[in-house]
């Protein structure tokens, strides 16, 4: 595919970058992106990677906007309440970029139904809000070898991974967190969580995707970036391959 004189013109600033360039920019343009949650963490992500031209986004999320996601959640607005999200992203998206199709998705996404829902996407960006759907999502992904971005927070302190555990040296999410789904959730409606942290997160979580999709720097899968927003710090510590997870065979 070329780029038309519009997209040279919308897309400069990606494709002046060397590490980018007009073949990166075409492979975001023919990537597909299944995100899961419309929430704090994908209202971000949600709006980077349809500036960035990723040419179709899967929102999953079967919840609808509630007075209180306003505080965070910056695809909504006042108006939106009651709506559903992935809809609302939809035309949110449809106005701010003409070259990306979203297909809203408004089911739960779980251990039975992740796999076809995630079927055909190049790349997943996980930001939901619990334990047992991020599990469902990372087996799907490693399943399908599809590489998974999975963003999450909590009041002031946020985490971000790259996983692919379908290869011999590279852990999926499971080897980090364990097998067990019967963990409690802890939902930032019981602890309260930083909007703008929410934000920070959903932006790297989009940047990531974009690495994924263009190969730009260095590859991240099998590191994990903590953000401690109390202390102003960032970290990143190595996730070694579990050989006892089912990723390991």
């Amino acid at each position: 595919m070329s780029l038309t004189d519009e997209q040279l013109d919308r897309y400069a600033r990606h494709i002046i970058l060397k590490e980018i360039g007009g073949a990166g920019q075409q492979a975001l343009l023919k990537a597909t992106v299944a995100v899961i949650g419309a929430g704090g963490i994908g209202s971000p992500a949600i709006q980077y990677l349809a500036a960035a031209g990723v040419g179709r986004l899967r929102v999953i999320d079967d919840d609808v906007v509630d007075l209180s996601n306003l505080q965070r959640q910056t695809l909504f607005g006042t108006a939106d309440i009651g709506c559903p999200k992935a809809e609302v992203a939809a035309a949110r998206v449809a106005a701010m970029n003409p070259d990306v199709t979203v297909e809203p998705v408004t089911v739960r996404i779980d251990a039975d139904t992740a796999g076809e829902l995630l079927d055909g996407a190049d790349l997943v960006l996980d930001g939901c809000d619990n334990f047992a759907t991020r599990l469902a999502v990372s087996d799907a992904a490693t399943r399908l070898r599809i590489p998974l971005v999975s963003a999450a927070v909590g009041q002031f302190d946020g985490q971000l991974g790259v996983w692919r555990g379908w290869e011999a040296d590279k852990p999926c999410y499971r080897c980090l967190v364990g097998d067990d789904p019967d963990r409690p959730d802890i939902s930032c409606a019981d602890q309260g969580v930083l909007g703008a942290l929410t934000g920070v997160m959903g932006s790297l979580g989009a940047m990531e995707a974009v690495r994924a999709i263009t190969g730009f720097g260095d590859d991240p899968a099998g590191r994990l970036l903590l953000v401690d927003a109390l202390a102003f710090r960032f970290r990143t510590i190595a996730v070694p391959k579990d050989p006892g997870c089912r990723c390991a065979g």
